[in-house]
């Protein structure tokens, strides 16, 4: 599907972890109209709102990297907020896009869509089969509704709007903060504090055990320019690394990054969370994808952000 470089897009959550990546991605290929707006300028979860921002601006495709997000202590103590926040700025984007017939909208999920004992790697067709893991269960739901959202629009509507689920993300302009953040920045964090202060230890939350897959956000923002340009289907489509390490093993690379030397211990009263979380990214490297930031390189680049930008 050839995109038109001049054609408007407006990217939702320009500012984010994700949404900055993609913007960023746009400006290097050579669009020259991007729309953006921060939470402060446009409520998404303001229904009014919503609709007069786009019915204003009208553009061609609509990169939804807008939500309410958080790792797994948030999710665990908030997850009304991440219900109530995320449905509504999902559907209010998606009604708003649909009354200006936005032509391409690209809805951004998450792997938490899928059963905590899905069968891995995690194809696509796990969705809906199994139960959730109740520690960001609420957060999963919204974003199923999503996809399901998107898919309606394209059966009832005809418009060529697709959905993809990134695995677990990391990179430039993400979240450092110590309670709700995720698991990745807040390793850096943690352990750039510890060697600051010298600390004999830092303790990980659970087992260390759980497997978790990570991918830049800026291979990320690739993927998805690559699937606005390549992908026309209603199933969601995975977008990940294809390869995974424990949190055990993160941690120690971490470590390793950032020059922490003292020990590392668990907290077994701590929840460990979903056992495994790797996509089947397949169907993506059929489309003639493939990741290109390593992730101990990833770590470091993030890292070097963080004392820059968040320290």
């Amino acid at each position: 599907m050839s995109l038109d470089p001049t054609s408007r897009v407006y990217v939702a959550g320009h500012r984010g972890l994700v949404g900055s990546a993609i913007w960023r991605r746009l400006e290097a290929a050579g669009f020259t109209d991007l729309v953006g707006a921060s939470s402060a300028e446009l409520d998404l979860r303001d229904r009014e709102a919503t609709f007069a921002f786009l019915a204003e601006h009208r553009p061609a495709i609509v990169v939804d990297a807008a939500a309410r997000v958080g790792g797994i202590l948030a999710n665990r103590d908030h997850p009304t907020e991440f219900l109530s926040d995320n449905l509504r700025i999902q559907v209010n984007l998606m009604d708003a896009a649909l009354a200006v017939r936005t032509p391409r909208l690209l809805f951004l999920g998450s792997s938490c869509i899928y059963p905590k004992y899905a069968e891995q790697p995690i194809r696509e067709s796990s969705l809906l089969t199994g139960e959730l893991e109740p520690t960001n269960d609420a957060y999963a739901i919204a974003k199923i509704a999503g996809i399901m959202q998107v898919q309606a629009v394209r059966r009832q509507h005809g418009l060529p709007w697709i959905s993809a689920m990134p695995t677990n993300l990391y990179g430039p302009n993400d979240n450092f903060d110590p309670t709700s953040s995720h698991v990745l920045p807040a390793l850096i964090r943690r352990f750039d504090e510890a060697r600051r202060t010298d600390a004999a230890e830092v303790v990980l939350w659970g087992s260390g055990t759980p497997r978790r897959e990570f991918l830049h956000v800026d291979d990320l923002a690739d993927a998805c320019l690559h699937l606005l340009q390549n992908y026309d289907a209603p199933e969601p489509i995975n977008v990940g690394v294809g390869s995974d390490v424990t949190i055990r093993e993160l941690a120690e690379l971490v470590a390793r990054v950032v020059g922490y030397t003292g020990a590392i211990s668990n907290d077994l009263s701590k929840p460990d969370g979903t056992p495994r979380k790797l996509l089947d990214v397949s169907r993506l490297l059929a489309l003639g994808w493939k990741p290109s930031i390593d992730l101990e390189d990833g770590v470091a680049a993030t890292y070097a952000w963080y004392l820059e930008h968040a320290s």
